[in-house]
C-alpha cells in the first residue's frame, strides 16, 4: 500500500496568526507535524502552503513542500491543487494530515490510509473516538456523526446527535450509556479521483448551513468509511491557550 501525506499550512488564522511558525519548545509546529508524519509508513510528506515564509521554514528543516494557489476556497481544494502538482493518479491515495496537530500519532495516519485502500467502495476514510461527556456532546464545535452497520457515515453535525429520547427527557446532564456518541477525527485519507471531483461540485445545501465539506461528498453519493482511531489524537493547537498547553507539555 502506498500513500502521500498531504499538510496544508496557511499563515493567516482568525485566533492565532502565523500558527505553523509558532515555536513550541523549540521548533515550529509545522516541524514537529512533519516530524510525527515522516514516522507514518507514508512515501511521501509533502507540506502545502501559499506562504514564502512557511516554504523557507520547511526547507530549511529539510522538508518538502509544494506552493499552491492563496485563493482557495477550502483545504480540500488545496490538496487537489497538490495532487495535481505531485502528479498523482486518480487512483493514488492521498492523507490530509492537519498543518495544527504536532502530536498527531502516525498510528492514526497509517489506519486511515489502509481503511480507504481497503474499502473499495469508499471515496474518503476517516476516524472517530468515543464522546463521554454530555457538555462535549451538546458543544457545536465539536461534530458528531451516525454510521451505518458496514461502517459507512450517514450524517455529520454540529448538533447533538443520535438523540436519546427517553433519556434526555429526564436528564441531560449525563449521557446514557451506549457505544454511539462519536466525535469526528479531523484526518482524512481520500483518492484522488475524488479530490479531482469534489473541486467541481457546488457547495451543497447542508454543507452550507452545518459549514462542513464533508456534507459535499455525501450529497453527491460517494461513501465516507469511519473508524475509531486505534490511538487518541490529542486536539490541534487553535488558541494561544492550547499553544502554551502544548510548549508546557512538551518542555517537560
Amino acid at each position: 500500500m502506498s500513500f502521500t501525506v498531504i499538510i496544508p499550512a496557511r499563515f493567516a488564522s482568525t485566533r492565532l496568526p502565523g500558527k505553523p511558525l509558532a515555536d513550541i519548545a523549540g521548533k515550529p509546529m509545522i516541524q514537529r507535524v512533519v516530524e510525527q508524519a515522516r514516522m507514518c509508513d507514508a512515501k511521501r510528506v509533502v507540506v502545502a502552503t501559499d506562504d514564502a515564509r512557511i516554504a523557507d521554514v520547511v526547507q530549511g528543516f529539510g522538508g518538502e513542500f509544494c506552493m499552491t494557489r492563496a485563493d482557495h476556497a477550502s483545504g480540500t481544494d488545496r490538496l487537489q491543487e497538490v495532487g495535481q502538482l505531485l502528479g498523482l493518479t486518480d487512483a493514488d491515495i492521498v492523507v490530509n494530515v492537519q498543518g495544527d496537530e504536532p502530536l498527531i500519532p502516525p498510528s492514526v495516519i497509517n489506519q486511515v490510509a489502509k481503511n480507504i485502500h481497503d474499502h473499495k467502495d469508499a471515496s474518503v476514510a476517516t476516524l472517530c473516538e468515543p464522546i463521554e461527556r454530555a457538555e462535549d456532546f451538546f458543544n457545536a464545535n465539536i461534530v458528531k456523526l451516525v454510521t451505518d452497520q458496514t461502517g459507512m457515515a450517514l450524517y455529520f453535525s454540529r448538533a447533538p446527535m443520535p438523540w436519546a429520547r427517553d433519556a434526555f427527557a429526564v436528564s441531560k446532564t449525563n449521557l446514557p450509556p451506549a457505544d454511539l456518541f462519536v466525535r469526528h477525527i479531523g484526518i482524512y485519507a481520500y483518492r484522488v479521483s475524488l479530490l479531482n471531483a469534489f473541486v467541481n461540485w457546488p457547495q451543497s445545501p447542508l454543507e452550507k448551513l452545518e459549514s462542513l465539506e464533508q456534507l459535499r461528498v455525501l450529497h453527491f453519493g460517494h461513501r465516507i468509511h469511519v473508524a475509531q482511531a486505534v490511538d487518541a489524537v490529542p486536539g490541534g493547537v487553535d488558541t494561544p491557550e492550547d499553544l502554551a498547553r502544548l510548549c508546557q507539555l512538551l518542555s517537560q
